[in-house]
C-alpha cells in the first residue's frame, strides 16, 4: 500500500470519537458482520476465560461474548474513549443498578491501539476483533501483538474489509483530482501472509460481498460519517469539496443505481488462527546455543 493510502491514527481517533452517539443508529453492516462472526464460533470449540474485544466500539461483540462465555473475562479495547463511554452506558441501563456495575459485573475497559497493546504476555485466551484491522497500515504488527498477548493454543478470530469495499465510490471520485478520497484496504492473502509474518498458526480466510442500497450517494457519504468510518488516508484533501465536484461525483455514482438504489458493496474478510505451543529454547539468555552430548552405553 502506498504511503498516500496510510490512515491517519489520529484522524481515525477523532472521527470515532465525534461518531459515538450516532454509531448505532447507523451501523447496520458492523452488526451483521459481528452475528456471522458469533456463527462461526458455534463450529470452533474453546472456553476461553479471558477474551479480549481488539476494537469494541460500541460494546455490540462485547455483550455477545458475554452471552456466549458467561463465565468469561470480557477486556473491551478500543482507540476512541467516547465508544468505551457508549458501551459502559448501555451496559449500566441493562444492569438497572449502577450499583451492580461492580465486582466481577463492572466493565473492564481499556483506550489504546491494537498494534501496542498495553496488555501482559499471554494474559489472553481468545481474541475478537470485528471491523477494526483495516484502519491498520500494517497488520503485521497488530497481528504480532495478538500473538503476543495470547496465551498457548489461544485463537484470534477477525474479519475486516478488503479491496473491493465501497468500489462504487471510489470509481465515482477517480478522476476528480489527484487526493485520495476512500480508504484503500488489503487483499485477503496478504493478511493471511501477515498473520504467518505476525507468527500465528494455522491461519484460515475466507471472504464474502455485502451490499447495502441507497436512495443517493449523499446517503452513503452520511453512513460512512455517522460511524466515523470517514477518509483517514493521508493523500486525503485538507479542504472542503466544492459543489461543481460534488456534482460530478454524484453524476458518476449515478452509473451505477439498480432498480432504483444505488449500491455500496464491502467486501468482508474473516480469519482465525492461533497461537503454537512455544517452542523449547536451546539457547542461554545471553544467547549461547546449548549443546546436549548423549553418553553411548
Amino acid at each position: 500500500m502506498s504511503e498516500a493510502f496510510f490512515t491517519d491514527k489520529a484522524r481515525v481517533r477523532a472521527a470515532f470519537e465525534r461518531a459515538a452517539t450516532s454509531y448505532d443508529g447507523a451501523a447496520v453492516l458492523q452488526r451483521e458482520v459481528a452475528a456471522r462472526m458469533a456463527e462461526r464460533l458455534d463450529y470452533i470449540k474453546v472456553a476461553p476465560k479471558v477474551i479480549l474485544d481488539a476494537g469494541s466500539g460500541t460494546g455490540e461483540g462485547a455483550a455477545e461474548l458475554r452471552r456466549r462465555y458467561p463465565d468469561a473475562r470480557v477486556i473491551e479495547l478500543d482507540l476512541a474513549q467516547a465508544m468505551l463511554l457508549a458501551s459502559r452506558g448501555k451496559q449500566q441501563q441493562a444492569a438497572g443498578l449502577v450499583s451492580r456495575l461492580f465486582g466481577r459485573d463492572k466493565p473492564w475497559q481499556v483506550c489504546a491501539d491494537i498494534e501496542r497493546l498495553p496488555l501482559a504476555d499471554a494474559s489472553v485466551d481468545m481474541i475478537w476483533s470485528n471491523l477494526a484491522i483495516q484502519w491498520v497500515n500494517i497488520p503485521d504488527s497488530a497481528f504480532a501483538e495478538f500473538r503476543r498477548v495470547l496465551k498457548p493454543e489461544g485463537m484470534v478470530l477477525f474479519s475486516t474489509l478488503g479491496p473491493d469495499t465501497l468500489q462504487e465510490l471510489r470509481h465515482a471520485f477517480s478522476g476528480l483530482d489527484g487526493l485520495t478520497h476512500v480508504n484503500r484496504f488489503i487483499d485477503m492473502h496478504d493478511l493471511g501472509d501477515a498473520m504467518l509474518s505476525g507468527g500465528l498458526s494455522e491461519p484460515v480466510m475466507d471472504m464474502e460481498k455485502i451490499v447495502l442500497t441507497y436512495a443517493a450517494a449523499r446517503d452513503v457519504m452520511r453512513d460512512l460519517k455517522a460511524i466515523g468510518a470517514h477518509n483517514a488516508t493521508a493523500g486525503r484533501g485538507r479542504g472542503l469539496m466544492g459543489k461543481r465536484a460534488w456534482q460530478q461525483v454524484e453524476a458518476a455514482y449515478e452509473t451505477w443505481r439498480r432498480e432504483g438504489r444505488l449500491p455500496a458493496t464491502y467486501e468482508v474478510v474473516y480469519g482465525h488462527a492461533w497461537r503454537g505451543q512455544d517452542k523449547k529454547s536451546n539457547r542461554l539468555p545471553d544467547g549461547r546455543q546449548v549443546i546436549d552430548f548423549v553418553k553411548k552405553g
